[in-house]
């Protein structure tokens, strides 16, 4: 069974949505959709699929293959290039593009399982149900990654200052 073009079209825009809130790069986001249709189109589809959860699938597993390759070749650093320009029209602008970037960065330092399951709720707007479906696991596991992955990136977004137990002293 093949996807049909009207299908992938239909599905699109969720997938590189998806992509992007995996790679955080919109050259990164390209390729990733590129190889996700492409893959699409070469496999045959299986029976009683729906396409838009087998697409997320195939993108999720194409991300994870290249987050891993990445680690292990060690060779990926920052390169300011793929990074978005920032205008200047405001203070609440800038603010706005820094805790963004701050939350973009944290989320990269997330276990890919947590991000996964983190981009699919709250940046593809999927249920419980259907994020556990698309990735193939129970929904409290689904729940469970994604209370991780929030307390993760409360932790890194707004560290904790150090407690040297003087909020904690009494005064009698």
């Amino acid at each position: 069974m093949s996807v049909n073009q009207a299908e992938l079209m239909a599905i699109l825009p969720a997938l590189r949505r998806f992509a992007f809130s995996l790679t955080h790069s919109v050259p990164d986001t390209d390729d990733l959709v590129q190889n996700t249709i492409e893959r699409i189109l070469t496999k045959a589809s299986p029976e009683q699929v729906d396409v838009t959860k087998w697409a997320f699938r195939i993108c999720r597993n194409l991300w994870i293959d290249e987050y891993r390759a990445q680690k292990v070749r060690a060779a990926v650093a920052d390169n300011p290039d793929f990074e978005q320009p920032t205008s200047v029209e405001g203070e609440r602008q800038i603010m706005q593009e820094i805790n963004l970037t701050s939350v973009g960065q944290a989320m990269q330092q997330l276990p890919a399982e947590q991000l996964t399951v983190l981009s699919m709720i709250a940046v593809q707007g999927c249920s419980y149900r259907e994020t556990a479906e698309a990735l193939d696991i129970p929904v409290g596991t689904v729940m469970s990654r994604l209370s991780r992955a929030r307390i993760s990136l409360n932790r890194l977004i707004s560290p904790e200052p150090a407690d040297e137990g003087a909020s904690c002293r009494e005064v009698h």
